[in-house]
């Protein structure tokens, strides 16, 4: 099997896609070790640190590579396609670099910045807690110094590998603060944060998933690293609709990398047409989202389709290459089924109500 990422311009990403080579066909045989086992993901995203790919976004001048979009989608649905635990985490962190990359805070990016290609620090996130409707779960109240953040975080991914994590808090006025917080059990005069412990997910376990208990911290203004307006989660998602369809189409290639592989010991014609079928739907999925990402008058039903279309061909390819594998699937270490559960993840990852409902849409026979 072939793996390679588009030409790039620049010398530097030609040394990129030289590097993911090399290391996805170290990541390639342990996928399933990655995906259960913590100090194996670990393992595996320092891989990238050493070769300085966690910082894909991070500008030049900080150490990063300043991907553009496309090679930055090019690299997360590669990324994808080998090991959807180690894909899932590893963004977390590079959400977390690019944030730093835009604040406003000099001190910060000088602090954290140079270090996190390298993972050197590592950083989580957790903001998912904004899309949530009705009482905001995790609220900040502003003082002359900085804010007093109060409440429950129910996702943070990393425990035990993440170093620190940036921590969105509702404002009064409907804005929304972004600060760095310490991803251990930590106390400050009358404030403290606890975390649960990791959650047993049916996917992805190794990236230890984790809720946090946030009372009365203090969040000084050296730590604030933005303020965002009212509803910007919400307009955020509109923007970035497509974003993550790479994962989605790397791990419909996933699932087609494991048909080609049953092929070699199933000789059957059938197998054969599908693999070249769902191949060519990938592709041609792959290549309208490429094309809406760099078109800005493409409308947003037409992306939110794309979403969609992109979510069930992860599910179908994955269901495909359980069907293959026969009664092989039903092992929890076997690829067909490691697959299946990421196609899960990526069916709710950063879920809308608008992308719900185009996703269920799809599921709806037409006659």
């Amino acid at each position: 099997m072939t793996i390679s990422l588009p030409p790039k311009n620049s010398e530097r990403n030609q040394n990129v896609e030289q590097i993911d080579y090399s290391i996805l066909q170290n990541i390639t045989p342990v996928a399933n070790e990655i995906d259960s086992n913590p100090r194996e993901l670990e393992k595996a995203l320092m891989s990238l640190g050493k070769s300085g790919l966690l910082g894909l976004r991070v500008p030049k001048k900080w150490g990063g590579l300043e991907l553009n979009q496309q090679d930055y989608f090019n690299y997360q649905l590669l990324l994808a396609r080998h090991s959807g635990a180690l894909s899932f985490l590893q963004t977390q962190h590079q959400s977390a670099a690019a944030m730093l990359a835009s604040s406003q805070n000099y001190q910060l990016q000088k602090q954290y910045l140079p270090h996190l290609s390298y993972g050197k620090i590592l950083l989580g996130i957790a903001f998912s807690q904004l899309r949530r409707s009705g009482e905001a779960p995790v609220k900040a109240v502003p003082t002359t110094d900085g804010y007093y953040i109060e409440g429950v975080v129910p996702w943070i991914t990393g425990w035990g590998i993440f170093q620190e994590f940036i921590i969105a808090a509702k404002l009064p006025d409907g804005q929304a603060i972004f600060g760095m917080m310490p991803f251990v059990e930590n106390n400050q005069l009358n404030g403290n944060i606890t975390f649960s412990k990791p959650m047993q997910l049916c996917a992805i376990n190794s990236t230890n998933t984790v809720s946090a208990t946030v009372k009365n911290w203090f969040l000084p203004n050296s730590r604030l690293v933005s303020i965002k307006p009212k509803n910007y989660i919400q307009e955020n998602d509109i923007k970035k609709i497509l974003y993550f369809t790479s994962f989605a189409l790397g791990c419909a290639l996933a699932g087609i990398d494991v048909m080609i592989e049953v092929s070699k010991n199933k000789s059957l014609a059938f197998i054969t047409d599908t693999i070249s079928s769902l191949t060519a739907e990938v592709n041609q999925c792959r290549s309208s989202i490429e094309l809406a990402n760099k078109n800005p008058d493409i409308d947003f039903a037409t992306k939110l389709n794309l979403r969609a279309k992109a979510i069930n061909l992860a599910q179908r390819c994955a269901t495909a290459a359980v069907t293959v594998s026969s009664g092989a699937a039903n092992d929890k270490n076997n690829a067909a089924q490691r697959v299946y559960r990421e196609a899960l993840v990526y069916t709710v990852s950063a879920q809308t109500t608008d992308i719900m409902e185009a996703t269920l849409k799809t599921l709806i026979p037409r006659f």
